[in-house]
């Protein structure tokens, strides 16, 4: 009968999902927080023919929205050089609202470094791909980026300061 009752409905609902008793991570909303494009060297860029050198930088933050509710942001820079001239640099913040309800400290802790990354990552990577070839640039192809096992390495570092690598996380989550 309850089958019946929710077969209209999508699976995951909020109505059903906060009705569910067991641990629970919902993705309430996804946006683009802050987007930044520079390209000072343009158009006379275009008439060289350089092989840019680039640079990604990750960092991803969180914030209690209360009742469950995270705010977790996922910051890449990438700047593209040629010599010492800066080609282009984008800065983007993608960011999701997630429900988390039913985990421990650590599992929370978990979740926000590693899945919510993991699924806002995508989306800032299509973003970052549109608009540089908006910039006139051929479009720049992101990797696929393992946030479990930057995860995991960034609290291995924190537990055994001496495993640190060369460029180390700070704040909630960087690399480099």
């Amino acid at each position: 009968m309850a089958d019946e009752q929710n077969a209209g409905a999508p699976a995951g609902t909020a109505a059903q999902d906060q009705n569910s008793s067991g641990p629970q991570v919902v993705l309430q909303k996804i946006y683009l927080k802050d987007l930044s494009f520079e390209s000072p060297k343009v158009p006379e860029i275009f008439a060289s023919n350089i092989a840019p050198q680039t640079q990604l930088n990750l960092r991803y933050s969180n914030r209690d929205l209360g009742q469950d509710n995270f705010e977790v942001s996922l910051t890449i820079t990438i700047e593209a050089k040629h010599e010492e001239a800066t080609l282009f640099l984008v800065e983007l913040t993608q960011a999701g609202a997630f429900l988390i309800r039913g985990y421990n400290d650590e599992q929370r802790a978990s979740i926000i470094g590693s899945f919510c990354p993991n699924t806002l990552y995508p989306f800032a990577r299509e973003a970052i791909a549109d608009l540089i070839q908006k910039g006139g640039f051929p479009q720049l192809l992101l990797q696929p980026i393992n946030f479990d096992a930057l995860y995991t390495q960034a609290q291995q570092e924190r537990a055994d300061p001496s495993l640190s690598m060369t460029n180390p996380p700070t704040g909630d989550g960087e690399t480099h």
